[in-house]
């Protein structure tokens, strides 16, 4: 894919470091002189430009990405950048920075935003991932399909413990993706069993989430 970023500090640069390790073509646009530092990311292009402005965009060609990535330190700026790569060049997939929790709430489809990362939110999720046995915990939300990506660990008392995932009854709109166990993922076949201590990762809908704990956990969900 083509994916440009806005912001080359070092947020954007690891972010472009690792997608040009995955084979993609990168972008990086930097507005600041003293970021701009093509010698840190040599595999990558780079454009000193502002991705607020329009003629920015432009000669960018924004609008031959596959990814635009908003991920300055500037909540405002990732904005408008956002606003703009989905409206005027219809970028299919906008992925937006969020710096300061209490802008989370602005960086929805109505800002062009199809995925918000939260610093705050996501190492919040990362703790209780870390240290959540027996709960639900919401990892990332998927802006545009209004859908979540979630994780539940197996407690000692599952009643589903070597049970196969057919198992599992799952409600509408939820749907099992991974099966982490130790150091290995597992693709999910309807044979496969599930262990105590499994971190279960699943796509569904925020009107599934206490259906399915209840469905994974064999009790209602109390929260």
């Amino acid at each position: 894919m083509r994916i440009a970023i806005a912001g080359a500090g070092n947020v954007g640069r690891s972010i472009a470091t690792e997608l040009i390790g995955n084979g993609h073509q990168v972008l990086l646009i930097e507005r600041s002189p003293a970021n701009f530092t093509p010698s840190r990311v040599p595999e990558a292009e780079w454009l000193l430009a502002d991705a607020c402005e329009l003629s920015s965009l432009q000669q960018a060609h924004i609008d031959q990405c596959d990814v635009a990535v908003a991920a300055t330190g500037d909540d405002k700026a990732n904005l408008v950048m956002s606003l703009l790569a989905k409206t005027e060049f219809a970028v299919p997939r906008v992925v937006a920075r969020v710096n300061r929790a209490e802008n989370e709430w602005l960086f929805t489809d109505q800002w062009g935003v199809d995925v918000s990362v939260s610093k705050p939110r996501l190492l919040a999720a990362l703790v209780e991932e870390a240290v959540s046995v027996g709960e639900l915990v919401r990892l990332l939300t998927f802006r545009q399909s209004e859908a979540n990506l979630v994780e539940i660990t197996l407690p000692p008392n599952t009643p589903h413990a070597g049970s196969p995932v057919a198992a599992l009854a799952l409600p509408p709109d939820a749907a099992l993706v991974a099966i982490i166990r130790g150091s290995r993922v597992i693709p999910p076949s309807p044979e496969d069993t599930i262990e105590v201590g499994d971190e279960l990762v699943f796509v569904c809908t925020e009107g599934a989430e206490q259906a399915m704990r209840a469905a994974v956990l064999g009790t209602p969900d109390d929260d």
